[in-house]
């Protein structure tokens, strides 16, 4: 996989932006390390996380992906070769995003991925009793410390993102050099708009998650057809009532025909051609899960493909 920076960072990333939700969730442990074995002989080595994966399952306190990425390089001696990214403000133990919690966060982060440095932190949802400039300061005090080597952002408005941004310019500090919207074929507006204007605004790169729809742009989801076995299943398969969903799926499947290639890469290859978009995160359970996302950067869709994609997910 081809390496390119993120934003205007020293950070070069593969075009696949690994999802680390699932390891500790429905990947065990082994099958985590096979999934990451593979992925970085592929030439991946960028890995998404966050400290509150995977706090929602009983027994699990938040953490528990960091832990197996972190044992997985420690295991492997690749540190140096990935690039992780993890997020702050829903851990259990640290939530928001007061400047005292993102600092302890940094830091329980720091010791689970058993490292001296998070590559991209995030924010990772925003937190509006925090002012935009304490944020940034204390993001800032942990870069110049060598703890954080850039910052990003996820779940924020247009209005606190364009204020986070114009403080960093205005202070000289640390500035978000990514941001990760929900963005995909069957949920344009909650990235399209004034959020991507000021990621080009700014030279922000785009890393979007639900860049499958919670899997349901891999066609395993049918109008009629049978259940599926998967935690995401119920979110999914209420897309199928949606039509603008069905008819994006059915033009989908009608290009990954036409390609010999699976929805999975149509559905990725047309997200990764958007403008800002850098690396899209998409998440395997399974080693076979694994195979068509490594695969999409190789699809090359035409001009009229994307037009079509677009045309039929504009509402």
């Amino acid at each position: 996989m081809s390496l390119k920076p993120i934003g205007i960072s020293d950070l070069l990333v593969s075009p696949l932006n690994l999802g680390g939700n699932v390891f500790g969730w429905t990947a065990d442990e082994a099958t985590s390390f096979a999934i990451l074995d593979a992925y970085a002989a592929a030439g991946g080595n960028f890995i998404d996380t966050a400290d509150s994966y995977s706090a929602w399952l009983p027994g699990h306190s938040g953490g528990e992906s960091e832990g197996i990425i972190g044992r997985w390089t420690a295991a492997r001696g690749n540190r140096d070769d990935i690039v992780i990214a993890t997020k702050v403000g829903r851990h259990p133990q640290f939530t928001g995003l007061r400047p005292q919690t993102i600092r302890a966060a940094a830091e329980a982060s720091l010791t689970r991925l058993g490292t001296d440095r998070i590559d991209l932190y995030y924010t990772h949802y925003d937190d509006e009793t925090v002012p935009v400039e304490d944020i940034i300061t204390a993001l800032d005090e942990l870069v110049r410390e060598g703890k954080v080597r850039q910052i990003a952002v996820s779940n924020i408005s247009p209005e606190r993102l364009r204020a986070s941004l114009e403080f960093s310019d205005r202070a000289g500090l640390a500035k978000y050099v990514a941001i990760q919207p929900h963005y995909n074929l069957v949920s344009r507006d909650t990235y399209e708009g004034e959020r991507a204007a000021l990621a080009a605004e700014h030279g922000l790169s785009a890393l979007p998650y639900f860049a499958l729809a919670a899997g349901f742009l891999t066609g395993k989801y049918r109008p009629g057809g049978p259940a599926v076995d998967s935690p995401r299943a119920a979110g999914a398969e209420k897309l199928l009532q949606d039509p603008r969903a069905v008819r994006v799926l059915t033009q989908v499947e009608e290009i990954a025909g036409t390609h010999g290639v699976s929805p999975v890469e149509v559905s990725l290859a047309w997200l990764a051609a958007q403008p800002t978009v850098l690396a899209p995160i998409a998440s395997a359970r399974t080693l076979r899960q694994l195979t068509p996302l490594l695969a999409f950067p190789d699809v090359k869709l035409s001009d009229e493909d994307l037009a079509a994609l677009t045309a039929a997910s504009t509402p």
